[in-house]
């Protein structure tokens, strides 16, 4: 039995909008993905922001001094303008 002209054009047709919604799913899950990956930075900026509040209110307090910070910050900071931020000497952005 050989399909009809009718048969294979629904088929195209079935097979069309099969690519659609194909296409359609995966922009979904780049959007879902998009927003998961903002979401999750926006977190991570939230937890910086309290740490640092913490670490701040601690050397108000006198728990923790500013030459122990600034011991922690040394090594960790490069760029030239984050060092100036906390008074620390120049160096060269590694």
């Amino acid at each position: 039995m050989t399909p009809t002209p009718e048969l294979d054009q629904h088929i195209s047709q079935l097979e069309d909008r099969l690519s659609e919604l194909k296409a359609r799913q995966q922009r979904i899950e780049a959007r879902k993905q998009a927003l998961q990956i903002r979401r999750d930075r926006k977190a991570e900026t939230r937890r910086k922001i309290l740490i640092g509040g913490v670490v701040l209110d601690r050397i108000a307090a006198g728990q923790l001094s500013e030459s122990e910070l600034r011991a922690w910050l040394d090594p960790a900071l490069s760029r030239s303008a984050d060092r100036a931020l906390f008074g620390l000497d120049k160096s060269a952005d590694r």
